[in-house]
């Protein structure tokens, strides 16, 4: 397949525009899987895996922000915070979104991600309501920053031929992240362990650190895979 795009927005007057003509979309489309290809699934697949770590430890944790001797939420408070979360997923999709077309797909990876990972780890440390409220709603806001971008880059990365089960296989990585946190919470908020007030505190952490490896994974991986056109390749390993 051959794009054809204007170069340039013609002028009214103009009565033809100049036109460039890749087959760099085909080209990626003939791809074989490689090495790129698993780093990219690995790296955005964990997203959905922090979500469901993040919505399940939300339901885990009441109990211990109720009896946590500093925040002592009620069931209201808890429905605030959970509240919180969600806007910020929503808002942050809208507005991370709309920055994606304006900084570019994968310099947003790495905003997002760097919120949700400041938030999250903030969580870890909130002293009353409104912090704790606060910080859940720029972490929903990190997490539906990277919803945006997500389901595009394997439009334009992934070869036509492994989309299908690559759009599974990352989408379903949710259920391990749930996994992962009910049986972190089993440990961390178990009394016998940890105090209630520092339980939650470490199961928030838990986020912290797998934000933290995800980026530096990102960190590693190319903008292209080696094989793709000379034109489109970046092999530059640096966070920029």
């Amino acid at each position: 397949m051959t794009l054809t795009v204007p170069a340039a927005a013609p002028a009214p007057s103009q009565a033809s525009a100049a036109l460039v003509t890749t087959d760099i979309p085909a080209r990626l489309d003939r791809l074989h899987w490689g090495r790129f290809h698993t780093l990219v699934v690995v790296a955005l697949g964990i997203t959905w895996i922090l979500d469901g770590l993040e919505v399940t430890l939300a339901g885990a944790i009441s109990p211990a922000l109720k009896e946590s001797p500093q925040l002592r939420f009620s069931n209201a408070d808890v429905g605030l915070a959970s509240s919180a979360y969600l806007a910020g997923a929503v808002l942050g999709a809208l507005f991370f979104g709309w920055l994606t077309d304006r900084l570019g797909r994968k310099r947003l990876f790495f905003i997002t991600l760097a919120v949700y990972l400041v938030a999250t780890a903030s969580t870890a440390l909130s002293w009353n309501l409104a912090s704790f409220a606060l910080f859940r709603f720029f972490t929903g806001a990190g997490i539906g920053g990277e919803y945006t971008a997500i389901n595009s880059t394997i439009q334009e990365l992934v070869p036509a031929r492994y989309r299908g089960w690559t759009d599974l296989v990352i989408n379903g990585s949710f259920w391990i992240g749930t996994a992962l946190g009910a049986a972190g919470s089993l440990v961390l908020l178990d009394p016998n362990v940890l105090t209630p007030d520092l339980g939650w505190r470490f199961a928030f952490l838990i986020g912290a650190v797998l934000g933290l490896v995800i980026f530096l994974m990102r960190c590693s991986i190319a903008s292209r895979p080696s094989s793709a056109p000379a034109a489109t390749t970046s092999r530059t390993n640096r966070c920029r």
